[in-house]
């Protein structure tokens, strides 16, 4: 057997151009991958030595070429990019060649792949069994190899690389494979006519392996034994063909045509028998033969010529003798049928099987995942899932069938109420226990509405206070205004206390929606109040069940229903239908029942199985990688990966299967079991109790409907006390502050009051005593007046001015100008030049800056000057009656005008959007204060009220109040007596 030369190879070294290519295009770390560098260096190290007919030497080959196809797919070695020369030494010229290209080390690892693969097939004895395996295997795979050069190498660097040279390697590899085959054939004694057809194919193989190997032998490529090895192969084996094909000819009575062929056999042998004779005793090294290669050609080529001649004459004699037909020329003999049995495996199937990726062991850079991989292996996915969501898809819509007709059907829940379920007690359900549970412990809402309407007489309290003292206020001022007229100039407290008043009536509006709120709690608590004592009770006792029976006695649903719906006690002879036999023909309840049964059972083994079947697929899938199966069909799947996709989906084939037989098996099941069921139900004797079980649902949910009422009833209680002691909590501070803000403000006002009816009772008793001086004085000022002196300048400006008492025991005049000049007012402000200014909330007086003072006649001063034709003079003194208030023609708007500090806003009512006015937004809206009155206002040290100061028991309780004077120090304080004290019997 002829066998093709190893091509030999120098070293290099893998390690640092790929760590270096890591770095650059991968941005790892290098050193990560030193380990799977050496490796590949050892493995080709390795392979330099491999012998050519050792299965060792084979599996190196393998491996480091498995190895350098993994690598093709993240490593570009070319000269561009990573550049290692791989020199390789000619097989047949020995002539070495050198490229940058990984192709070439691929293309030439090949090559001895395949040489070794036909050395080891030429190696084996073809005497035995797996010889004849092993060698047939062997030449096909090396054919096969030869074949993937052709087809992927397109140009050769090299001769024993070149086409014409692998196929003429490939004719040799099919034509021995051939002959392999033939051998087994005729040891295992086939049929003639098959081994005719077997050597007619190995003839004609030999016949193009002599054309390609005299063509390489003529250029130096192949030695020339190869010539006369392929020679005598060609004439055996149509030697052989004739031979076989002749005796196919004899037992079909075709004795002339069985003589012809013989005939034409024993010219092949003896061409065969003289070439192997020729064949030289000693062969060249480079031929790769034995040196028992002519010896052997030459005895096989004998003993089949004597066959040959030895069937010729008995043949002849036969014809001769017996059969007498003519015998045609070896010119009109017809071809041999050919029959292949040798063809070339892929390299693809090849390294499919088990042994060769055992060979080739795991990816050695199996970390680095090339781009092109990783994108073909997601499409994969992509059509794995595809597939996993129709099938779970298709899994749904048939349980979704099930149950809806289940559920249309009532089943099984209605096979319960036919084998005797109504006689068992009804249970509470799970929502009905959590609703006693939550009900447990809850005292009950007595002391919630007692303490609600505790705090809502408390908040009515503070304002019946509130309102009182501002009528008591109100009354007196106007009290004194009546008895003193014009006199009395303090301002009317219906324009300070408008918003007050306001406030007390909305507060009061928010307290009477708020009691209509908790009216509508009451009458709810009071409607529920023994379903809230039951529940409460139930919950604690956990006896949730037996008021929940008690209800449904009480609905009509107990068990002592007979069964025509009228109730009636419970008889034990009343028993269920299983216990029923009317005596009428055809299938009983029971029976009916137990195929019902029957069936649900099957349908639910199907559903199990469904769901298992699914379940496996889906872990199938999940664990499903090909991307050893993509990267070694990179290449010839560039164009085909939807074709390897559905080659690599049949794997799930027989769980779709599965899940169809299973839709189909759940559709006949329940047909059958409608059928079934609708019979059942047609039954005389199940309408009737069908009807019972109607009647105590209906039943069962009027109580569970009734009792989450009572629940919902219950949360909205819990939730309205709430939020009403919260609002009355917050009421009480709103009002607890605005009772504060009445009591500052009468206070001051009081305060006030006693002010000024002690300077009235002075302005008095300084009446009497210098009403002659007064005269004097107006005459005077009436002559300076009317004098032309225009150094002369007036006294006095105004006859209404009191004259002023002078000696220490004088009270001051809170209003007069020979005080000291006075600082900022916190009572009568200058007018400020940013009229935005916000007023203080530290007025002693506790009331509104810039309101002007009331007169009792309603007209002002500046109207009198104007009817004068003058202006007031500076120094005349302050007068309140001046600038008397102008009623507005109708009350300000509630919510407008600040009027005392520390107010706090009025919370908001629970059930209720009613918005309540905010602090600092009480601004009279259209109402411009008057200007500040001539003269200087009155001193700042005057203090209008002291909150801690006691009050008399006179008329409306004002208090006279002796400011202390800071720039009289020394002065001592005269007695006062009370001037209020003359008011009793005017009250």
């Amino acid at each position: 057997m002829l066998s093709c030369p190893l091509k030999q190879t120098n070293e290099i070294d893998w390690v640092y151009p790929l760590k270096a290519h890591i770095r650059q295009a991968y941005g790892d770390d290098p050193d990560r991958y030193t380990e799977e560098c050496n490796t590949l260096n050892r493995l080709r190290q390795d392979m330099r030595g491999a012998g050519k007919d050792s299965a060792a030497g084979r599996d190196l080959l393998y491996r480091y070429y498995g190895q350098l196809e993994l690598l093709d797919l993240r490593f570009p070695v070319d000269e561009n990019h990573i550049k290692i020369s791989f020199t390789w030494l000619d097989a047949f010229t020995h002539k070495p060649i050198s490229q940058y290209s990984l192709a070439y080390e691929k293309a030439s690892i090949i090559f001895n792949i395949s040489a070794v693969l036909s050395c080891h097939a030429a190696n084996q004895n073809r005497f035995e069994d797996a010889g004849l395996k092993t060698a047939y295997h062997s030449f096909q795979a090396a054919a096969g190899m030869f074949t993937y050069i052709n087809e992927n190498f397109l140009h050769a660097p090299s001769t024993d690389l070149s086409r014409d040279t692998v196929k003429t390697l490939i004719s040799i590899m099919l034509a021995q494979g051939q002959e392999v085959f033939l051998q087994k054939q005729i040891a295992d004694g086939k049929k003639v006519g098959l081994l005719a057809k077997l050597a007619s194919q190995a003839s004609y193989l030999y016949a193009q392996a002599v054309e390609g190997v005299q063509e390489n032998a003529q250029k130096g490529v192949f030695d020339k034994l190869w010539v006369q090895v392929a020679q005598v192969k060609h004439r055996f084996s149509s030697s052989l063909a004739q031979y076989y094909q002749a005796l196919a000819d004899d037992d079909a009575n075709a004795h002339g045509m069985a003589v012809a062929r013989l005939q034409a056999a024993e010219v092949d042998g003896k061409d065969a028998l003289r070439i192997a004779a020729a064949f030289p005793s000693s062969v060249s090294p480079n031929s790769n033969l034995n040196s028992d290669t002519g010896a052997c050609l030459t005895d096989a080529s004998r003993k089949h010529l004597a066959n040959v001649q030895e069937r010729l004459a008995a043949f002849n004699k036969d014809n001769d003798f017996i059969y007498h037909q003519n015998i045609p020329a070896e010119t009109t003999l017809s071809v041999i049928p050919k029959l292949p049995a040798a063809k070339a495996i892929p390299v693809s199937e090849l390294y499919q099987g088990q042994d060769i990726q055992r060979i080739i062991g795991p990816d050695i850079f199996q970390k680095l995942v090339p781009m092109s991989v990783t994108e073909s292996a997601s499409l994969y996915d992509e059509e794995k899932a595809k597939l996993i969501r129709a099938e779970a898809e298709n899994v749904e819509t048939a349980n979704g069938e099930m149950a809806a007709s289940l559920d249309y059907l009532k089943l099984p829940g209605s096979l319960n109420i036919l084998k005797g379920g109504m006689d068992q007690e009804p249970s509470a359900d799970e929502g009905f226990r959590a609703w006693c549970e939550e009900l447990a412990g809850h005292e009950p809402f007595g002391k919630a509405f007692e303490q609600l309407l505790a705090d809502k007489s408390t908040i009515n309290g503070f304002l019946d206070r509130c309102t009182k003292q501002l009528d008591m206020e109100e009354s007196i001022c106007e009290k004194m205004r009546s008895k003193y007229g014009a006199d009395w100039t303090q301002q009317p407290s219906s324009r300070l206390t408008s918003i007050l008043w306001s406030d007390i009536q909305s507060y009061r509006g928010a307290i009477d929606e708020a009691s209509n709120s908790d009216t509508q709690l009451l009458n709810t608590a009071r409607q529920h109040e023994s379903d809230f004592d039951e529940m409460r009770s139930a919950g604690e006792t956990d006896e949730a069940d037996v008021l929940y029976q008690r209800a449904m006695q009480r609905a009509g649903g107990s068990r002592s229903r007979g069964r025509n719906g009228v109730t009636s006690p419970a008889s034990p002879q009343e028993g269920s239908l299983l216990d029923d036999d009317y005596g009428e023909g055809g299938t009983t309840v029971p029976d009916q029942i137990a195929k019902v049964e029957d069936l649900l059972k099957r349908l639910s083994l199907i559903k199990r199985d469904r769901m298992q079947v699914l379940k496996d697929l889906k872990e199938k899938a999940q664990g499903d990688d090909i991307s050893n199966v993509l990267i070694l069909n990179k290449k010839s799947i560039a164009n085909h990966e939807s074709q390897l996709f559905r080659a690599e989906l049949e794997k799930y084939r027989p769980h779709q299967n599965r899940l169809l037989q299973g839709t189909h098996k759940q559709t006949v099941l329940m047909k059958e079991l409608t059928k079934a069921y609708g019979d059942l139900l047609q039954d005389k004797r199940v309408r009737s109790e069908q009807l019972r079980y109607e009647n105590f649902t209906k039943q069962r949910n009027q109580v569970a409907s009734k009792y989450k009422r009572v629940f919902q009833a219950f949360n909205g209680l819990v939730d309205g006390l709430v939020r009403a002691q919260s609002f009355y909590s917050e009421m009480k501070d709103t009002v607890e502050s605005l009772e504060k803000n009445v009591d500052t403000f009468v206070t001051n006002r009081r305060s006030e009051g006693a002010q000024l009816l002690g300077q009235i009772e002075r302005d008095k008793a300084n009446h009497s005593g210098g009403q002659a001086d007064r005269e004097r004085d107006r005459l005077r000022d009436l002559m300076e007046r009317m004098s032309m002196d225009p150094s002369s300048s007036p006294a006095k400006t105004s006859t209404s001015r009191p004259p002023t008492l002078s000696g220490p025991s004088q009270t001051h005049d809170p209003y007069s100008n020979k005080s000291q000049p006075p600082a900022s007012s916190n009572y009568y402000p200058r007018p400020s030049s940013n009229p935005n200014t916000a007023p203080s909330l530290h007025s002693p007086a506790g009331l509104p800056r810039g309101y002007p003072q009331h007169s009792a006649t309603g007209v002002t001063k500046g109207e009198r000057m104007g009817e004068a034709g003058g202006v007031p003079s500076v120094n005349d003194p302050y007068n309140p009656m001046v600038y008397p208030f102008q009623s507005p023609l109708s009350p300000p708007p509630p919510g407008q005008g600040v009027y005392y500090h520390n107010h706090v806003q009025a919370p908001h009512h629970p059930y209720s959007q009613q918005a309540y006015p905010q602090n600092g937004q009480y601004s009279q809206q259209g109402y411009v204060p008057p200007p500040p009155p001539p003269g200087p206002p009155p001193p700042s040290q005057m203090i209008f009220g002291n909150p801690d100061m006691s009050h008399p028991s006179g008329p409306g309780g004002y208090a006279y109040h002796q400011p202390p004077r800071q720039n009289e120090g020394a002065a001592t304080q005269q007695e006062q007596h009370d001037p209020w004290a003359g008011l009793n019997a005017w009250k």
